[in-house]
């Protein structure tokens, strides 16, 4: 019930409002407090900061600073298989035939969520959102940002920080209970 709720602010290019999120977020978190873990996205504003920071101690926030430009190529050029999930990037991982899945040759579709206008849209909301959140955890002396355009590029530079913060941890035994 909820995740319709959410799909129907994301298909029109909304953020799911702060409290059915945090209320999703807090939900999920309950628990686990014998792992280490990462939010992807969560928060996105400062009211949704101060919940999760009433229930949680975070230790590390991580900020990629990519170009709105990146992510909206990246993003308009997703296309799906709606029957198996499978995903196409016409950047980088094109299907053989454009528009045909390359399994079962059936038309490929865009998410609504994934259309030019309504990834601007939500960027341009993400950023107006997020901007006081960085801030608030800048402030707090708990912000890092990792800057760039290529994943294979950021991503040494991340994992690097996190093996400063949980040096035990490899990336094969990382979801292991601790």
């Amino acid at each position: 019930e909820v995740g319709i709720l959410a799909k129907s602010y994301i298909d029109q290019g909304r953020l799911i409002p702060d409290d059915i999120m945090t209320r999703l977020m807090l939900n999920e978190l309950k628990g686990l407090d014998r792992y280490n873990w990462l939010l992807d996205g969560f928060p996105r504003t400062v009211a949704q900061a101060e919940s999760l920071d009433k229930e949680c101690q975070i230790d590390t926030v991580i900020d990629l600073d990519v170009p709105f430009e990146t992510i909206k190529c990246r993003l308009t050029a997703r296309w799906i298989h709606p029957a198996s999930g499978r995903v196409y990037n016409l950047e980088f991982s094109p299907p053989k035939v454009q528009g045909i899945d390359d399994i079962t040759g059936e038309p490929l579709v865009q998410r609504d969520d994934d259309k030019p206008e309504t990834v601007t849209k939500r960027l341009q909301a993400y950023d107006a959102q997020t901007k006081p959140v960085l801030e608030y955890y800048r402030e707090k002396g708990l912000l890092k940002s990792f800057s760039g355009t290529e994943t294979n590029k950021i991503w040494p530079r991340i994992y690097a920080f996190l093996q400063t913060k949980l040096p035990d941890v490899s990336q094969k035994d990382a979801a292991t209970p601790r």
